[in-house]
């Protein structure tokens, strides 16, 4: 069988490492999932550890990958794309799903990502959020699956309490309904109760998974999320400039340790229920970020400045939060993260240069 990443040995090393632990291999053996989002990062990667658990532990599973350009596809997964063990077809989550054949669990990652398409397209993210969570759970009812994990954000938790130490998953805070920017948020909150209600009404066995940013090695060159503007002014040598104050905490995990909680939450997670995801060490104001990664990246480290806009919240910058989330609730189940910030970084800048080459 083809390598899970072809070229990208800091990558492959990461996805093995999530195939060969973590989760209930036997629960897996011959099992069908459907996975949204493949093409993305958090998809992407429970795709890659699957892969990567039939080709290691010979676990049989067979993998249906939705995706909206099969194109697109083929250029993520390379030479891994034509493995027999994973089929990817066009499909348009926000219309009923037709699948003819079992399907045992199901992993919807699919989503909008990106900040700046909160304020200019807020219409079709709420679109896209609810109509495609609302098709893949009619598809989990329909097929009777053994498990099901939403894939939501830790942005669902809005402005919480500044006061609280530790941010457990029922501290949810404010949300501003009439800022554009909330559709994010907000219909991420919907659909987490969408689970909720699919749960209680049609017994449908589906959790959520609130994932802190997550980054590491497995993120896109193309990704423009803070965490990689940073790494790539570090590793270009050029000052880090920020368009805010810096000073709203961020909560982070790396891309291993998520996709192992989910390959977890989706045998072990309570039905109904939602899981955060972040390591709680990692856990620092968005200026602080930026020195890591100028002091981890470049030597010696770059400069971290201040280009601040009269209106920031119109370029989609979240509203400043002080918010510090607990992971004991998913830690209960046996799940541990790994990886810290620094260690996020380097891989993620390993990885940048293997996908260069």
């Amino acid at each position: 069988m083809q390598m899970e990443c072809p070229g990208r040995k800091t990558f492959q090393a990461d996805v093995e490492a999530c195939a060969v632990g973590g989760f209930d291999f036997e629960l897996f053996q011959n099992a069908t999932f459907f996975i949204t989002g493949a093409t993305g990062l958090v998809g992407g990667a429970v795709v890659r550890a699957l892969l990567a658990a039939n080709r290691i532990r010979g676990m049989g599973a067979r993998i249906l990958a939705p995706v909206r350009s099969i194109e697109k596809a083929k250029k993520v997964f390379g030479e891994a794309f034509d493995r027999k063990d994973i089929r990817f077809f066009e499909c348009d989550l926000n219309s009923p799903i037709e699948i003819f054949e079992p399907v045992d669990f199901i992993v919807h990652a699919a989503s909008v990502t990106q900040s700046k398409l909160f304020v200019t397209k807020p219409v079709e993210t709420i679109e896209a959020a609810v109509l495609s969570t609302m098709n893949v759970l009619s598809l989990a009812r329909e097929k009777r699956v053994r498990g099901m994990v939403y894939i939501s954000s830790m942005e669902a938790f809005g402005v919480t309490d500044p006061k609280l130490e530790f941010v457990s998953e029922k501290d949810l805070g404010y949300v501003n309904l009439q800022a554009v920017r909330s559709c994010y948020p907000e219909s991420k909150r919907m659909c987490e109760n969408l689970t909720a209600a699919y749960a209680h009404e049609y017994g449908v066995p589906v959790c959520a998974a609130r994932l802190a940013q997550t980054f590491g090695a497995g993120v896109s060159a193309s990704d423009t999320r803070a965490f990689m503007q940073f790494a790539e002014s570090a590793l270009s040598r050029r000052d880090i400039v920020l368009h805010t104050k810096g000073e709203s905490y961020g909560n982070y995990v790396c891309l291993k340790d998520a996709v192992s909680a989910i390959l977890l939450l989706i045998t072990r997670g309570e039905s109904g229920d939602v899981y955060t995801v972040s390591n709680q060490t990692a856990c620092v104001q968005i200026k602080e970020l930026a020195k890591i990664a100028a002091e981890t990246l470049s030597d010696p480290p770059v400069k971290v400045i201040f280009d601040i806009p009269d209106d920031p919240m119109k370029y989609g910058y979240a509203p400043d939060v002080k918010m510090h989330l607990s992971n004991r609730k998913l830690c209960s189940l046996g799940w541990q993260a790994t990886d810290g910030l620094k260690e996020m970084f380097v891989k993620m800048a390993e990885d940048l240069k293997e996908q260069a080459k």
